[in-house]
């Protein structure tokens, strides 16, 4: 039966407001209003159930105390997906252990094999495709007006720190996360992970222990054998991120020399650090003058519309490196990450160049400009928007078509979701037969340098949600409900 002409359930003496909340409770508990769907519009009920729209409006409120349903700016209200969230990390101390990086690697490799096989369905790599996700015509456009006034662009070095209109954008949209950066001390990279890379060489040696989130991002641990870095897992909390108890005791008893952390949209968890967290965090790093390299890469993705601050918003002396990029909000193959170094500014500007001279300064200057006529406000409040969306319609898909005993995040912002399947499936198991069948997951091992994670896995929910991509979902739900038969089997 449409929701819009629900029968009353409720109890004779319940206010119209509470009869209509308690009315469409009972349809979403029955699965009339699955998770993920859209309710009707506070105009439709008004009129289909001939009450005021400040009743409506009660009704609705009350569900979203509830947490039953949510509001979307400028969308509607949704059924919210009722998946409980994953456990915490179990460790009874953090230790540390070699990275992984043949596994590594080669998972990695499968998953960029399959994508050149026709047919192909990516629900892996955090890499969104499509004019849906980026503003490539109004990029187009900007970068050839500029190369019709300044022609001899791409005859010149952009030599480190980089484009000074880019520069002095960035600054100006730090202070969004609570930052008051310099345009002088900000240094242009090679996207994100040159960044990162370059922070670590500055601040750390061979052999030296280096603390890291668990789960992490799986392409640090490549990154850390890479340098010779003995990665030190520290538990995450799916809700409320990185542990600062077991902070403070590493760095007590002095066994790291560095700390790599993302405070804000945590990849894979997609959880932030509450705010205290964060104050504390950047007062332990510069009281014992540890440098902590802050991954700020999905920081402007928050779905709320006010920003939490980063970390680095809380530096005093210098000690936290804050690393991101545009290649998630605005273009990709641009390849535009900076860097704000803090006390290590000099020695990265060193560092950059003997790495890769400079970056592209028509690309700069085309992001530079793009910033500077407010586009980029305008693009990222509706690409946050498309996210939550997103993220809140896979959650409903995983509701649906996963078995009893999934576990999954309720992201705060970015468009990763991370699964905790029920006990005894084996994620990389999951992975191969999947790829099997021309569909990608990101199993949880390659999230840990120890190989934890294994009944776990992360789903990117930057593509379009199409038929091909609901029904690839709704087969590796298949799959995990096997591998659950042939066990009780």
């Amino acid at each position: 039966m449409p929701p819009d002409i629900l029968p009353r359930t409720s109890a004779p003496n319940a206010t119209l407001y509470q009869q209509l909340a308690e009315d469409l409770s009972l349809a979403i508990a029955r699965g009339t209003l699955p998770p993920g769907s859209r309710l009707p519009s506070v105009r439709r009920t008004s009129q289909s159930r001939q009450l005021s729209l400040n009743t409506v409006v009660a009704a609705y409120r009350v569900l979203e105390d509830r947490g039953l349903i949510e509001a979307r700016p400028q969308s509607g209200y949704y059924v919210r997906a009722r998946l409980p969230s994953p456990a915490r990390p179990v460790m009874t101390q953090s230790s540390a252990a070699k990275p992984t990086e043949s596994k590594v690697l080669d998972l990695i490799g499968a998953v960029l094999d399959a994508q050149q096989t026709p047919g192909f369905i990516d629900l892996a790599l955090a890499c969104p495709r499509g004019s849906d996700f980026y503003p490539g015509n109004k990029l187009a456009r900007l970068m050839g007006q500029i190369l019709r006034r300044q022609p001899g662009m791409v005859s010149t070095y952009a030599l480190p720190p980089g484009s000074e209109r880019l520069r002095v954008q960035i600054a100006r949209r730090s202070m969004e996360l609570g930052m008051a950066l310099q345009a002088e001390n900000i240094i242009l990279t090679n996207g994100c992970m040159e960044a990162l890379q370059l922070a670590l060489r500055a601040v750390t040696k061979p052999g030296d222990a280096v603390g890291l989130e668990s789960p992490t991002y799986f392409n640090l641990l490549p990154l850390f054998a890479s340098l010779g870095l003995k990665a030190v897992e520290i538990p995450t909390d799916p809700q409320h991120g990185l542990s600062v108890d077991a902070v403070e005791l590493l760095l007590s008893e002095g066994r790291i020399s560095a700390l790599v952390a993302m405070p804000n949209i945590h990849n894979p968890l997609g959880c932030s650090m509450p705010l205290e967290a964060k104050k504390r965090l950047a007062r332990l790093v510069n009281h014992y003058q540890v440098p902590l390299i802050e991954d700020g890469l999905y920081a402007e993705l928050q779905f709320s519309d006010t920003q939490a601050p980063a970390a680095k918003a809380f530096d005093e002396d210098g000690w936290i490196i804050f690393c991101t990029s545009y290649t998630k909000t605005l273009a990709p193959d641009f390849r535009i990450g900076w860097m704000e170094g803090g006390r290590f500014g000099a020695a990265l500007r060193k560092l950059k160049f003997a790495s890769s001279v400079a970056q592209p300064m028509v690309l700069s200057e085309t992001l530079g400009a793009f910033l500077e006529s407010g586009g980029y406000d305008h693009h990222l409040r509706a690409l946050k928007r498309h996210y939550a969306q997103h993220v809140e319609k896979v959650r409903g898909l995983i509701a649906r078509h996963f078995p009893a005993g999934t576990r999954a995040t309720d992201p705060a912002g970015g468009f990763l979701i991370w699964l905790e399947l029920p006990e005894g499936c084996d994620s990389v198991a999951l992975f191969h037969a999947a790829i099997a069948e021309n569909i990608s997951i990101m199993p949880g091992p390659l999230y840990s340098p120890g190989g934890r994670y294994r009944n776990a896995m992360r789903l990117s929910c930057c593509y379009p949600l199409d038929e091909r991509y609901v029904a690839a979902l709704t087969r590796v739900g298949m799959l995990v409900q096997q591998q659950l038969a042939q066990q009780g089997g």
